[in-house]
């Protein structure tokens, strides 16, 4: 049983679940949830084992072929197994984005299914437990991630993920204010080429805002021992022998694990790749925002919320699975549809998104940071 996502809620917020929500039985085989199709029911499984798997791109040859010997439109690949505790459906959190997963019973289940319209109603009139629902997703699906972590390890990857759009998610849901807080209470660091910034297996105690400059995520190998990384001297290390690369983060997204605040130890490692500015926020200062600022707690553990979901399609589209996906340097095919298209809605606000990261580079050079560094290109 996953005590993840309900170890996070308060009594009152269970009662409101279970007094709001259908309890159903459901039949083994039977789709919960379809891919490529939008969501418009979340649920909680109470009982019962569930597998969470994707379509495979059915315009891959392979695919194609093998979809014919087996007699099926389009395969599905499993990716894990859902257990009671687990949440469903958490994909509708992003506006205009369709269930890139498909989840069907495996066996017999009960679930607890409640509209995401009457949800999203007790998400905007009761702020406690907005923050303590977001926050809530975030935690389990980063322990989604954890889960995928042995194949990033030994596979193949497909692309190296590139987060460029992460400040979408970011500047875009925050308000001024709290860029205003940012800035007060984090400190400018400029990182050399091939600085280790985290290290896989040691504590994450300071949450990151990459200001200009480009850092890249890496994962060991192979599976070691938590002793041995965590006791591993970073001066020992290069950016090579901390294993491969799997993605490279661009100015505006923030570095740390996901979500912050938990006394977990690093499940990655980020490395400088250029000359870069990081603005540092103690773990302390935010631990403390979130208790006296409400308002605050939802943004940030919402933020946090988006960016695991988005992290999670991500990874698995680098393992190879799922539908197609559009990486820099591809040629566009114009019949093609690919899940990471933006939306006109979508677009206003990476342009609103850009507007205040800029407006908090200008900020940081009033306060004497250097403005040819600060600028990004």
């Amino acid at each position: 049983m996953s005590q993840t996502f309900l170890q996070e809620l308060s009594n009152e917020d269970i009662d409101w679940l279970m007094a709001k929500g259908k309890r159903q039985q459901i039949k083994a085989d039977s789709l919960i949830i379809q891919g490529n199709q939008p969501i418009t029911e979340i649920h909680l499984v109470i009982n019962g084992c569930l597998t969470l798997s994707v379509l495979q791109d059915d315009d891959h040859a392979l695919h194609r072929a093998f979809a014919l010997l087996e007699e099926q439109p389009i395969l599905e690949r499993e990716i894990m197994q859902l257990q009671p505790g687990d949440l469903l459906g958490e994909e509708w959190l992003i506006k205009g984005k369709k269930s890139s997963t498909q989840i069907r019973t495996q066996q017999p289940s009960t679930l607890l299914t409640l509209p995401q319209r009457q949800l999203t109603h007790k998400l905007e009139e009761d702020r406690g437990f907005a923050a303590r629902f977001y926050r809530g997703i975030a935690l389990l699906l980063t322990e989604r991630l954890l889960q995928l972590k042995p194949k990033l390890r030994t596979s193949e990857l497909k692309t190296i993920a590139h987060q460029g759009r992460e400040v979408l998610f970011t500047f875009g849901r925050l308000h001024d204010s709290d860029i205003d807080w940012m800035i007060t209470h984090g400190t400018c660091q400029k990182l050399k080429p091939g600085t280790i910034l985290l290290q896989e297996g040691r504590p994450a105690q300071t949450l990151y805002l990459l200001l200009n400059g480009l850092v890249k995520v890496m994962v060991a190998d192979t599976t070691a021992n938590p002793l041995d990384l965590a006791f591993a001297a970073l001066g020992t290390h290069t950016p090579d022998s901390l294993g491969k690369e799997i993605a490279r983060l661009r100015p505006g997204e923030f570095i740390g694990e996901m979500p912050f605040g938990e006394t977990r130890l690093a499940s990655s490692s980020v490395v400088a790749v250029a000359e870069s500015l990081v603005l540092a926020i103690p773990s302390a200062a935010l631990k403390l925002k979130q208790q006296q600022d409400v308002g605050w707690a939802v943004r940030f553990e919402k933020l946090l919320a988006t960016l695991a979901i988005e992290r999670f399609r991500e990874t698995i589209h680098q393992l190879g699975y799922g539908k197609r996906f559009y990486h820099p340097g591809q040629s566009l095919e114009p019949s093609w549809h690919y899940d990471d298209e933006l939306d006109i809605e979508s677009l206003d606000h990476l342009n609103l998104a850009g507007s205040r990261f800029h407006w908090m580079l200008n900020r940081l050079e009033l306060q004497g940071y250097n403005h040819h560094f600060l600028v990004t290109t």
